[in-house]
């Protein structure tokens, strides 16, 4: 497996699932702010009758009496913080850095897609953000000045551990001070009052910085255990093929006291880390979370879909080395069908060559239809195959039949070799003149037409 074809993987993925996140936050945005504004005006009715801010405790215990729940309950309603938005086991930030350091590669309509998909990881980022404050209830009457504040996820999430009145009541009065100075300010020629009010709004900033660091790093950091297992799964992506033992020599000196290779192999089990005789490496998230956008993604980078002269649909994927070896493994476990042909010599000498391979019209159908909408590159190739299965499954004796499958033959050699420069079209007897005719000629509306009689599906 290529450096440069995990990459490439990595974000096709990553635009699947942007583009996928794209609709469904179109799909359920409506759902959600309906069902969210009614739970918060439900805890907000019963939290804030009065004008001062409460503790937690005071929360739970006002919430408790006026929805006739008991505390734990309570606690549940208000204790809904959204967990962090990771994509790939990665921030945010993270994978945007990634985006936007990957478009630079990238030319003409590829890289205003990328530009698209980074736009919309950010929407999406920014309406996590905008969840998170919503979700911090004692605060939800400050937005307006809340907004115009310095913070980040990390300080959202301390603004949500602060417990105490006293705390919330600081935060509270640093935003009113700033609010009021905004008010005041507004419309105001520069003068020497407008000057003093830029000072009360400054002060007013530094203040809520300082109640937010009283909410010390320790206190939001993660359990020892926790920190183990990020460690373990860091140095699996960063060293494949490690041993248990090499993971925990790594470790700092607070992990390793607490640690050791029994340990750390049992931990490992528990995480979706494969492992190849004591070597372990770790295995994309979207295997498990979307198989059919991978499996698409690899095939458009380390895999081929083509066909024989004998007209039989061929789909494989390709990896080299060892750690190919355990992810074409993981890879036929995850769909639950193919051929692997592992351990195979290499033409040039270099590591052993492993394949996941496709050979059954059944195998090929199920495959390429469940992956056809996350295809990027190789969709005509799909598509071709797609229409010479159901071809050969039930138009054999039609007239057209042959002259079809010799189309298919030529259209699916200008898929695979459109980009190879120099490639001799004539001894393939292609005329690239009659691609667009070729192209035009599917017959998926003639079958559709032939396979239904009376509006009916004919089996």
């Amino acid at each position: 497996m290529s450096e440069a074809g995990d990459k490439f993987r990595e974000m096709g993925v990553v635009a699947d699932e942007v583009d996928e996140g794209k609709k469904r936050l179109k799909q359920k945005e409506e759902e959600i702010k309906r069902l969210s504004a009614g739970k918060n005006e439900e805890i907000q009715a019963s939290l804030f009758t009065n004008t001062h801010v409460l503790s937690e405790h005071e929360e739970i215990t006002k919430l408790a009496d006026h929805l006739n729940i008991n505390a734990t309950e309570a606690r549940k309603q208000l204790n809904n913080f959204p967990n962090e938005y990771l994509v790939q086991d990665h921030s945010i930030p993270d994978v945007v850095r990634k985006m936007r350091k990957a478009r630079r590669a990238l030319k003409g309509e590829q890289r205003i897609k990328m530009s698209k998909a980074i736009d919309t990881m950010i929407d999406a980022y920014a309406d996590h953000l905008q969840k998170c404050i919503g979700s911090i209830t004692w605060l939800n009457d400050y937005t307006v000045p809340f907004s115009k504040m310095r913070y980040n996820e990390k300080d959202l999430v301390k603004l949500n551990k602060m417990k105490s009145s006293e705390l919330r009541r600081e935060t509270i009065d640093a935003l009113c001070k700033y609010w009021e100075a905004e008010l005041e300010q507004k419309d105001m020629a520069y003068g020497k009052e407008y000057s003093d009010l830029f000072k009360t709004m400054k002060s007013a900033k530094k203040q809520f910085r300082n109640a937010i660091n009283k909410i010390t790093n320790q206190s939001i950091s993660k359990s020892k255990k926790q920190r183990q297992e990020d460690f373990i799964l860091k140095s699996v992506c960063e060293n494949p093929g490690i041993s248990a033992k090499g993971i925990h020599e790594r470790m700092p000196s607070q992990l390793f006291k607490i640690s050791s290779p029994n340990n750390i192999s049992k931990v490992i089990k528990k995480l979706d880390i494969a492992s190849h005789e004591g070597s372990y490496y770790k295995m994309p998230s979207m295997i498990k979370k979307n198989i059919w956008a991978y499996t698409a993604a690899f095939i458009d980078s380390d895999g081929y879909i083509t066909l024989d002269r004998n007209m039989n649909p061929r789909v494989g994927l390709v990896a080299t080395g060892e750690r190919g070896k355990v992810f074409m493994k993981e890879m036929h476990k995850s769909l639950g069908f193919g051929r692997m042909h592992l351990d195979q010599k290499s033409p040039q000498q270099t590591r052993l060559i492993n394949r996941l391979n496709f050979y059954s019209q059944a195998d090929v159908s199920e495959l390429l239809t469940k992956c056809l909408p996350h295809f990027r590159l190789k969709k005509g190739n799909a598509k071709l195959l797609l229409e010479l299965i159901r071809m050969k499954k039930a138009h054999k004796k039609a007239d057209w039949y042959k002259g079809r499958c010799d189309e298919i033959f030529k259209l699916m050699k200008w898929e695979n070799h459109k980009d190879h420069v120099g490639f001799d079209w004539l001894k393939e007897g292609i005329y690239l003149d009659d691609i667009q005719k070729f192209k035009d000629n599917c017959k998926m509306s003639v079958m559709d037409s032939l396979e239904t009689v009376g509006g009916i599906v004919v089996v």
